[in-house]
C-alpha cells in the first residue's frame, strides 16, 4: 500500500472510531483557548480544565489579565506545571494583545508567535480550533508516537513529523487529524499499555518494528 493510500485508510478508520474527536481544552472563545493552550504545555488537558474556570472568571478578557498582579495569577494556576513561568507568559501575552492587537487574538502563525508563551504548536491549536484556519498540524506526544507507529513518518522531531503529515493529508483535515490521532493515543494506543488487540488500525501498524524508536 502506498503511503498516501495508507494515510487515507488511517483517516477513514479514525473517523469511524472517533466521530466526536475534538479539542479537549475547555473554552468558549479564542482568548480562553489561547490561555488554556499556553497552560497545557507539559501538562494534561484534564489538569488545565480544572484550573481555567476560576481563572477565566477572574480574568475574562485580555484587558483584565493584562492588569493582573503576578502573584495573583501564580496563586490561580499554582497546580499547573511551571506555573511561575506560565504566569509571566499569561500576563505578557495579554499585555501584547492589548498594546498591539487591540485586545483581539490574531489570526496568523506569525502574529500569534509574537505572544509570550506561544510557539507554532500553540498557534496551530488556536487557529485551527478557534478560527477554523488550517495552517499546520498540531504534533504533540500522542501525534508523534502514533504517526511513527502507523508508518506515516520516520521522524521523531515534531517539526519534521508535521511536515511529513502535511504532505500526506489534505489541508482541510489538518486540525481534525490532530484530534483523531490524539484520541487514538489517549484511548487505545496508550503509551505504556497499548491496547493493540482492540485497535481497528492494527493491520496498518508497525508497532513491533518501530516500538524501540518511539520515545515513551
Amino acid at each position: 500500500m502506498k503511503k498516501k493510500e495508507k494515510a487515507l485508510a488511517v483517516y477513514e478508520r479514525l473517523k469511524k472510531l472517533y466521530p466526536d474527536a475534538h479539542c479537549e481544552l475547555d473554552h468558549s472563545n479564542p482568548f480562553e483557548l489561547l490561555i488554556a493552550t499556553i497552560l497545557s504545555a507539559q501538562c494534561t488537558d484534564v489538569r488545565v480544565n480544572m484550573v481555567t474556570p476560576a481563572l477565566f472568571k477572574k480574568y475574562p478578557t485580555p484587558l483584565k489579565l493584562s492588569k493582573a498582579k503576578l502573584e495573583d495569577v501564580e496563586e490561580a494556576i499554582k497546580s499547573i506545571n511551571f506555573y511561575k513561568n506560565k504566569s509571566k507568559s499569561l500576563i505578557g501575552c495579554a499585555q501584547l494583545l492589548m498594546t498591539k492587537f487591540q485586545g483581539e487574538v490574531p489570526r496568523t502563525v506569525e502574529e500569534l508567535s509574537e505572544l509570550a508563551g506561544v510557539g507554532r504548536k500553540t498557534a496551530n491549536v488556536v487557529l485551527g480550533n478557534a478560527f477554523n484556519i488550517n495552517t499546520g498540524i498540531v504534533v504533540d506526544t500522542h501525534v508523534k508516537r502514533t504517526s511513527l507507529l502507523l508508518g506515516l513518518t520516520k521522524e521523531t522531531d515534531p517539526v519534521k513529523v508535521e511536515e511529513d503529515l502535511m504532505q500526506l493529508f489534505p489541508n482541510e483535515v489538518w486540525t481534525e487529524l490532530s484530534h483523531l490521532l490524539i484520541f487514538l493515543g489517549r484511548r487505545t494506543c496508550i503509551a505504556r499499555r497499548p491496547q493493540c488487540d482492540l485497535c481497528s488500525l492494527k493491520d496498518l501498524c508497525g508497532f513491533k518494528k518501530t516500538a524501540l524508536k518511539v520515545q515513551r
